[in-house]
């Protein structure tokens, strides 16, 4: 845990790293600032399923919405305020989710106020009322923290409790607001741990307490076993007098998952094999020590690090699929001065990712922009949609791959912002004006779902314009091929 973070917050001295990688920065990438800079300080975001943007203010109850302008922009995107939730709960570091329902949960906070305490304080909010409503923790908890959560394929969410020792884990009842304890045959604590959803909806985790060992958890068991070594140490050695942290872990479209280090490691797991081969290490002594990544429409993962844990200045890397090689990225007009941990991403329905500070007092959101080519084959198809539509009635959208085949964005456990899940964009072909029809019920929340057709509800805006339209189902970043509707 960053125990000290509150203070090193105003105290940290920021050592300037000189190193330059060797190698070029990707060709044509770039970033953009967002033409209308929020006026809050910014945190963690996650991607609603009407194509809207939620964002958290840092070391506050508030919450802000970027809708994209009716091109369908986000860099000309604008802000609005949206209901805040309960008094008293201003959490920094916490579990968030999107749900199967389209409802948004906040779970805990190693920080409340900039006060550690663990909170275990919680919030569900239903994006259709603009209403918070509060969440009792699960029984006995006293805190539930930085913790790492995750939601299953059948839509559970699950969580492991961050910053105690013992190996608790929970499952949310969304009708009832209730948990249920589950899970057995954990190795070590969550505590500084994230996790990530394999395609056969087993859960991947690294211990951060057990050298490199990792572990594997199966839903329908609720047990653990053994994912075997990482072969090269991913945790920091938690010389700091705190658990060691891990960096995010990153599903890839093969079905693999990179496992990032907060030493200069890095690890790859080949899920269809169940077996670990070790990656190229950072370049410059970077690592990155609680941070995110989120995975480019070609496969590539950008990655923010910075050299030493909590010292240094950041560096973007874009990770290559399928070569494995760390690239550097270009920077934003205020990476160079934070450090892994001092930002947040977000993948959007554009293929963009989101980038913003989120240290509390610096202004930069900022998309980058990349040019590389996506192999058809991941995109998700549509099989079954109306091809005639009423504006304000809700529809269903069947197909193959809705959800994607990677979670989009990971940081672990001080964070969670997947969009695994279908949106769904309507182009009025006369105006080429962009609409979201928020999606709901998803038939399953899992990942690279293959030939199996699965489905979701979709809600026509009936502020959307009549006509002619196009209408694609995108699933982080990918948009389907377009289906032909007309909206009445």
């Amino acid at each position: 845990m960053k125990a000290f973070l509150a203070l090193a917050i105003i105290l940290l001295t920021l050592v300037a790293w000189s190193g330059i990688a060797s190698s070029q920065e990707p060709l044509n990438s770039k970033w953009q600032k967002l033409t209308n800079q929020p006026s809050f300080n910014t945190d963690s975001a996650l991607l609603l399923t009407d194509g809207t943007v939620m964002m958290h203010q840092y070391n506050s109850t508030n919450w802000w919405r970027l809708t994209p302008d009716i091109t369908g922009s986000y860099l000309h995107g604008t802000w609005t305020r949206v209901a805040s939730m309960q008094s008293g709960y201003a959490p920094l570091y916490f579990a968030a989710a999107v749900l199967i329902d389209g409802r948004v949960l906040i779970e805990g906070g190693e920080y409340n106020n900039l006060v550690q305490n663990d909170t275990n304080k919680g919030s569900i909010y239903d994006p259709t009322t603009n209403v918070w409503t509060p969440v009792n923790p699960p029984s006995g908890w006293s805190t539930i923290g930085d913790s790492p959560a995750i939601v299953l394929p059948d839509g559970t969410f699950m969580m492991g409790q961050g910053g105690e020792p013992a190996e608790q884990q929970v499952n949310f009842d969304a009708t009832n607001l209730t948990w249920t304890a589950v899970g057995s045959g954990k190795a070590d604590g969550f505590s500084e741990e994230g996790f990530a959803l394999l395609p056969d909806g087993s859960v991947l985790t690294v211990d951060c307490e057990n050298g490199t060992n990792s572990e594997l958890y199966n839903p329908s068991t609720e047990t653990w076993t053994s994912a075997g070594s990482t072969i090269v140490t991913l945790p920091n050695s938690g010389n700091l007098g705190i658990v060691p942290e891990m960096g995010p872990l990153m599903q890839r479209p093969d079905g693999s998952v990179v496992a990032f280090g907060a030493t200069v490691h890095n690890s790859i797991y080949h899920s269809t094999s169940g077996t670990w081969a070790a990656g190229p290490d950072f370049p410059n002594q970077d690592d990155i020590a609680d941070g995110n990544a989120s995975i480019l429409p070609d496969g590539n993962i950008l990655v923010y690090t910075s050299p030493g844990v909590y010292s240094g200045t950041g560096t973007f890397y874009e990770f290559t699929f399928p070569g494995n090689t760390f690239v550097t990225a270009p920077g934003t007009a205020k990476s160079g001065t934070l450090q892994s941990w001092d930002a947040r991403q977000l993948l959007l329905p554009t293929g963009q990712i989101m980038w913003m500070a989120a240290d509390g007092k610096t202004k930069d959101v900022e998309l980058y922009t990349s040019t590389g080519t996506v192999n058809p084959a991941w995109a998700p198809t549509i099989t079954s949609v109306p091809a005639g539509m009423i504006r304000g009635k809700t529809y269903t959208i069947s197909g193959t791959q809705l959800n994607g085949l990677t979670a989009g964005t990971a940081y672990g456990d001080d964070s969670q912002m997947a969009t695994s899940y279908p949106l769904v964009r309507i182009t009025n072909l006369a105006t080429k004006h962009v609409f979201y029809a928020r999606t709901h019920n998803f038939s399953t929340m899992g990942i690279a779902t293959g030939s199996t057709i699965v489905s979701a509800s979709f809600d026509v805006p009936a502020t959307a314009e009549a006509g002619s339209s196009s209408l694609v189902v995108v699933a982080n970043g990918i948009p389907s091929t377009a289906k032909h509707v007309v909206l009445k």
